[in-house]
């Protein structure tokens, strides 16, 4: 017999918390016990291991023993996927790009991607520090920068010792959260023991009175009618409760997926209600804007054509996303009463390019001229930042306090979430410990039942076997007495264990 000292419930809680030594103590003296106590070697012949261990005549073996579940090597598929997978990748990936260069080819002039810079931006004021030092190398610029690096050196430094510092104070209070966690646990432990030792203790008291009723005081064969019947009012645990249960959640769930559907066909009903007033309101701001265009061409003349350039050009391209738009400018703009034709003509081809046109170019002064070539800029969101403009200037009393104020707000704002972790962490740990806690004792009851049904799965085979000699008549009180005093010491002695 292989027994696992660590498969039950009650040794598993207590291995969560133990230490390595203790662990290992633990098991050693566990598996030391089950050797002392199930390990025996004597003899004796057939006929009273028979009785001893209450073996019956014909038990067969369970059918799973015999099923066949051969298991295919499959190591080598999963290699040989991803590698083919990965090839497929890059011939879809060539095809992709031969479709790019041929979509690329015939595509209008305006349809075209803008060219990028390569914008190098310097984010972190140390490196800003070392390229101001390398661009234009002076006095102010090493001084400034030498300070700004030995200032944030310096910060660097006070908030490793921080953390440090956090790191133990949230440790020791773990430590003390432990401590409380396992004197609670003790109490739980002993609520577990103590109710598998009176489960014990009442099979015990059960059995022997249902026992009593077969074997004679004086030796006298008694009735052997009651076997099945006794045998029959033997109770398994109850799972009524555990049915009921399901099928209340098994409702509870229909009415929430029910709601949970009702409610997301009424918010999208809701949803595309907005959005259809949203849709309103903005036809109705497109036709006012184009009662403006025509109002503003109805008026336009030679001597105000500059002027209204600028604002028909403005109040086209607010309108160029709605349905004929592109008719409708044309309409306007051949109505203007504007001398030069060709004017008209050279407005209007503007207006159509730009709305036909997919991209616009970025701002030069931080996306650069569109050339492949490197460009540099810098934003630089740190408090070393006003530190090194300070040293640069220190004749300007604005750079010294903004210094000030912007490096004290970041180091209460740090420190305060420092603390603001370290006690969240904590509190976490001791939430965490009282769940520990109220878990481990709600899971006493079920370590209990679990308990039970264990010990009437492994004592209900040898209860049957005991009613089924009764019933033969063919064993004598002597035997009958031995054969149940068998099954009270399996009950007492035998698996599921009770460890000390």
């Amino acid at each position: 017999m292989n027994i696992n000292p660590l498969n039950d419930a009650e040794n598993i809680r207590q291995q969560r918390n133990l230490t390595n030594s203790q662990r290992r103590a633990s098991v050693t003296t566990k598996e030391g016990v089950l050797v002392n106590n199930l390990i025996k070697d004597k003899e004796t012949d057939l006929s009273e291991t028979r009785d001893t261990y209450l073996i019956s005549d014909k038990v067969s073996m369970p059918a799973e023993l015999y099923s066949n579940n051969r298991h295919v090597d499959k190591k080598l598929l999963p290699l040989s996927g991803i590698a083919l997978g990965v090839m497929s990748v890059f011939a879809l990936a060539t095809l992709f790009v031969n479709r790019c260069a041929k979509i690329a080819k015939n595509l209008p002039q305006e349809k075209w991607l803008p060219a990028l810079t390569r914008n190098v931006n310097l984010s972190n004021e140390s490196h800003q520090i070392v390229y101001q030092m390398l661009q234009s190398p002076s006095k102010k610029t090493f001084v400034a920068g030498l300070g700004a690096l030995a200032f944030g050196a310096m910060a660097f430094m006070g908030g490793a010792f921080f953390d440090g510092y956090k790191e133990i104070w949230v440790r020791r209070k773990e430590s003390n959260i432990q401590k409380n966690l396992q004197e609670e646990l003790v109490a739980v432990e002993t609520q577990s023991f103590s109710g598998k030792m009176q489960i014990i203790r009442s099979m015990m008291s059960k059995y022997t009175a249902d026992f009593e009723k077969y074997i004679s005081p004086n030796g006298e064969k008694m009735s052997t009618n009651f076997g099945k019947h006794m045998y029959s009012k033997v109770p398994f645990m109850s799972l009524g409760r555990d049915k009921a249960n399901s099928k209340k959640s098994n409702v509870w769930n229909i009415l929430l997926g029910i709601g949970t559907f009702a409610g997301i066909v009424g918010l999208g009903f809701v949803s595309l209600k907005n959005l259809t007033k949203s849709r309103i309101h903005i036809e109705e701001g497109i036709t006012r804007t184009k009662n403006l265009i025509i109002e503003v061409v109805k008026t336009s003349t030679e001597a105000t054509k500059e002027l209204d350039k600028d604002n028909l050009e403005h109040m086209f391209r607010s309108i160029e996303a709605s349905s004929g738009a592109e008719e409708f400018i044309k309409e306007q703009v051949n109505i203007l009463n504007w001398k030069n034709n060709g004017e008209k003509q050279k407005f209007l081809d503007k207006i159509l390019t730009y709305m036909r046109t997919s991209t616009t170019k970025a701002n030069p002064n931080y996306a650069g001229d569109g050339t492949p070539k490197p460009a540099f800029n810098s934003f630089v969101n740190e408090y070393l930042a006003f530190f090194y403009n300070w040293l640069l200037d220190t004749s300007n009393p604005q750079f010294k306090y903004l210094f000030l104020g912007i490096t004290g707000v970041t180091a209460v704002g740090y420190g305060g979430k420092l603390a603001a972790d370290a006690i969240k962490e904590v509190q976490v740990k001791k939430i965490n410990a009282e769940t520990e806690l109220e878990l481990q004792k709600r899971l006493v009851s079920t370590e209990l039942r679990n308990f039970k049904s264990k010990k009437d799965a492994a004592i209900r085979p040898l209860v049957e076997e005991f009613y089924k000699q009764v019933d033969s008549g063919n064993r004598s009180q002597e035997e009958l007495k031995m054969m149940a005093e068998n099954i009270l010491f399996e009950i007492k002695n035998g698996p599921p264990f009770v460890y000390s």
